[in-house]
């Protein structure tokens, strides 16, 4: 699971981006949407913490997905992994906060969709391990 979040080729494959660069705390890298519709969207993270088998995080802009719009000035979420050994395997739980400093034009959007993401991302990595296993 921990190589799935950190990886970045594994990660692209379960998360539908194409990653420029290492993953590694303090590491701005940028991953472009491979989803249909959105090829044109190019996220920038910044990788905050890796803690190997237990924490990953990174900030970036939430839904930032309108073309021609610079979200550069925007506040970043904050996107937490967290592993914890579970019965008959591990689990693993997400948290994106930061929602309040989201421009309050872009707010309820982004987290609606975000978190709709998210339910569908937990989906795609528990294909991704269950695949590779």
């Amino acid at each position: 699971m921990w190589r799935a979040l950190t990886d970045p080729v594994e990660f692209g494959a379960w998360f539908g981006v194409k990653v420029q660069g290492a993953f590694a705390p303090g590491a701005r890298v940028r991953a472009q949407i491979t989803h249909k519709g959105y090829e044109h969207v190019v996220c920038d993270i910044v990788i905050d913490r890796m803690e190997p088998e237990r924490v990953f995080s990174w900030r970036w802009h939430p839904y930032a997905v309108e073309p021609g719009v610079d979200y550069s000035a925007e506040p970043m979420t904050l996107v937490v992994f967290e592993l914890e050994d579970a019965a008959g395997g591990t689990r693993l739980t997400v948290v994106e906060s930061g929602f309040d400093d989201v421009p309050l034009a872009r707010r309820a959007q982004a987290y609606r969709m975000n978190g709709e993401g998210w339910t569908w991302q937990m989906g795609a990595i528990e294909r991704h391990v269950t695949a590779a296993a």
